[in-house]
């Protein structure tokens, strides 16, 4: 008999649906129920493509004894971390400063009948091991505890909420650059000595790919021209695009690497990996040219495109890591399955590129393709030209992929969240400006459009879509990734409905989410349900920090438009962050990047002319690499522009440059303005 989660939409839920749990979402009739029975919550937070999530309900949600001693002692609350990542931060916080380390998923806390957390914790073993305790007896232990340790309970509450309250920023008026040096010298000092000289990224395993911190080096690289940011960031993403985090036949990137040199992944897919990770490839060819790079960008996009882009517009959020209850079986090979599918040469080539001619490495009995041998080398020992080389794999790769089709598929959740939307659209709307790839700005204009109409009700942005309902109010991340988006959308292809989508975004953040007393942006809107905490979240994460997001766009729209409001609201933001970026500097890397516009503002380009001649010279530009460049071209007969972008048409091309209040003559000549595009200051 199913539970209550089989009336909801996430396929996270979904999943329970069927435990002989007695599970509640997170609702006021959950939350009523703990308060009239006095009885203790059991949170647990998750998601569909966690595989240890999978392991903890196979082994005790599924288990009957197990659910009911759950069932007698506890208000059982199942949550969906992707719908409601404002549970998940209060959570997770509560969970490091009472178990002193840091959680994961799936969570489990336990809360007080008014949502106090009191112990908690992330995967239990149903039996002991793992130096764990088995999550039977844990369950006893603590129900015991609730009912014989109240006053310890609510003086550890009292604790709690006050080391809470004391993470939020305080108001820091002093001037970023006063005091403690410059944060963003002290952030590439810091990444530099985190930076893995052999096999590229930040630290050791677990190895996650951090684009933020990436794309950080490449903007330090543009702006100094200093070569060991450069060779941080390109080392990170060629040795990613050749490691087993990257689906070597179907391309896109997963979640982390199991190790330091990237070879085998934690399987699961993730959108809001991916989205940031083909704008770093996109901006790393344009400074290289180096053909990975292109590759990478174009199959990952790709993948996109097939297996995550829903029919109505909008991209799914994930694929799991398991397939037939097993992690990784979708992906991994043996070579007697490998030889089956390919013809002799194909097979002596594609086993030394990836690895199939040594020992397994995954398991100790199964094959996970990564480039263990280049190419050129593979080529070079069996006497054969690069071209011939590249043909055999390329066409192995196409048989194995095929083959792949054939197994049973990793499950995809097919919630589409606003937040991870903005991410990829702002993905998908760089890497086709860059390469030219007007598909992939369609792609990404189809999910704006699927956003704007189906997810923008009665002047709300909400933040989920599942089978026909948008719910929940709209997060922090979902107003400010998607005006970011918006602001990439336009430069790729101008619409005056997207330019005044993002100004309305705008609007929204300013009224819905900003601390006008304090500054910056709160992760939930004025009039959301109460919660035990409201935090205001500051440095990055598996995703960019809202509030550096959000002062980031609002200061680009600001120029755009000459909006001294939007420009006024990202100070106040950085202001409120100052003691952070100072203190610890490379944990927020989105904000400095707000910083460095904020002391040094973008230079914004407003082409006009004839739409074929502006389409040629956005061609001759756009594979340039110019982070602090805004380059929006608008055919002469557009109506409905804002007075400041409806500058003059004539039936030639001409270019209007501004930096700040400072701005030159209109140039009607392609070279002019690409020198003036390459320099980071008008002069």
């Amino acid at each position: 008999m199913s539970n209550r989660l089989a009336q909801e939409t996430s396929p996270y839920l979904q999943q329970h649906a069927d435990n002989p749990v007695d599970w509640h979402p997170w609702s006021p009739e959950a939350l009523a129920l703990a308060r009239e029975q006095d009885k203790p919550i059991l949170l647990s937070i998750g998601y569909s493509a966690c595989h240890w999530c999978h392991v903890m309900a196979h082994e005790s949600f599924e288990d009957p004894e197990v659910a009911q001693v759950m069932n007698q002692h506890f208000v059982n609350i199942k949550v969906d971390r992707e719908e409601r990542p404002d549970l998940d931060q209060i959570y997770q916080t509560a969970h490091a400063m009472l178990a002193r380390r840091s959680g994961g998923w799936p969570l489990t806390m336990f809360l007080t009948p008014d949502q106090k957390p009191f112990f908690g914790g992330t995967y239990f073993p149903k039996e002991p091991r793992y130096g764990l305790p088995g999550f039977k007896d844990l369950l006893g232990r603590v129900a015991a505890f609730y009912g014989q340790s109240q006053p310890e309970i609510k003086e550890q509450n009292t604790a709690l909420l006050e080391a809470l309250d004391r993470s939020l920023p305080a108001a820091d008026q002093s001037r970023l650059e006063s005091g403690g040096g410059d944060p963003t010298a002290a952030a590439l000092a810091q990444l530099k000595g985190m930076f893995d000289m052999v096999h590229g990224g930040l630290g050791s395993a677990p190895k996650f790919p951090h684009p933020a911190e990436l794309e950080f080096l490449l903007r330090r690289h543009g702006a100094t021209k200093d070569a060991s940011a450069l060779h941080m960031a390109i080392l990170t993403l060629t040795k990613m695009a050749e490691g087993g985090i990257y689906d070597q036949l179907g391309g896109g990137f997963c979640r982390y690497s199991v190790d330091e040199t990237w070879t085998i992944p934690h399987f699961e897919k993730m959108l809001y990996d991916n989205g940031p990770l083909l704008l770093l490839y996109a901006d790393a060819w344009s400074i290289t040219g180096a053909r990975l790079f292109q590759r990478i960008a174009e199959e990952t996009a790709g993948w996109v495109a097939r297996e995550m882009q829903a029919p109505e517009g909008g991209y799914y959020s994930t694929l799991d890591a398991d397939s037939e209850h097993e992690e990784g079986k979708f992906y991994v090979w043996t070579p007697e399955e490998v030889s089956a599918v390919l013809a002799g040469e194909e097979y002596q080539v594609a086993a030394a590129h990836y690895g199939l001619d040594g020992p397994p490495n995954f398991e100790g009995r199964h094959w996970h393709l990564r480039v263990a041998k280049h190419l050129e080398n593979v080529a070079r020992e069996r006497s054969l030209s690069m071209d011939q080389a590249q043909a055999l794999l390329d066409s192995a790769r196409k048989k194995l992929l095929a083959e792949r089709e054939r197994r049973v598929r990793p499950g995809r959740d097919e919630k589409i969240l606003t937040s991870w939307n903005g991410l990829m659209i702002k993905g998908m709307a760089h890497g086709g400006r860059v390469f030219g790839r007007p598909e992939w700005v369609d792609s990404a204009r189809r999910a704006a459009a699927f956003v704007r109409e189906r997810l923008y009700r009665e002047g709300r942005l909400l933040a989920v879509w599942k089978d026909g309902q948008a719910r929940l109010n709209g997060y922090l991340d979902d107003h400010a990734f998607l005006l970011d988006a918006m602001l990439e959308l336009i430069q790729a292809d101008f619409r005056v409905e997207e330019l005044d989508f993002a100004r309305q975004l705008a609007e929204d953040l300013l009224a819905r989410f900003e601390d006008e007393r304090d500054g910056g942006f709160f992760f939930t809107s004025h009039d959301h349900e109460p919660l035990i905490h409201r935090p205001k979240p500051g440095p990055d994460n598996a995703t960019p920090s809202g509030n550096g997001v959000a002062a980031f766009a609002l200061a680009r729209l600001g120029h755009i438009l000459g909006e001294t409001r939007y420009l006024e609201a990202g100070e106040r933001t950085l202001s409120l962050f100052g003691a952070s970026l100072r203190s610890h500097p490379s944990a927020c890397v989105t904000l400095l990047r707000a910083m460095e516009e904020s002391q040094n503002p973008p230079t914004v380009a407003v082409l006009r002319g004839p739409e074929q001649a502006l389409a040629e010279w956005d061609s001759a530009l756009r594979a340039e690499y110019a982070p602090h460049l805004l380059r929006i071209a608008i055919p002469s007969k557009t109506p409905g522009l804002p007075s400041v972008l409806d500058k003059p048409a004539t039936e030639t091309v001409n270019a209007w440059v501004c930096q700040g209040v400072n701005c030159l003559p209109a140039i009607s000549s392609l070279e002019e303005l690409r020198r003036v595009s390459k320099c980071r200051e008008l002069v």
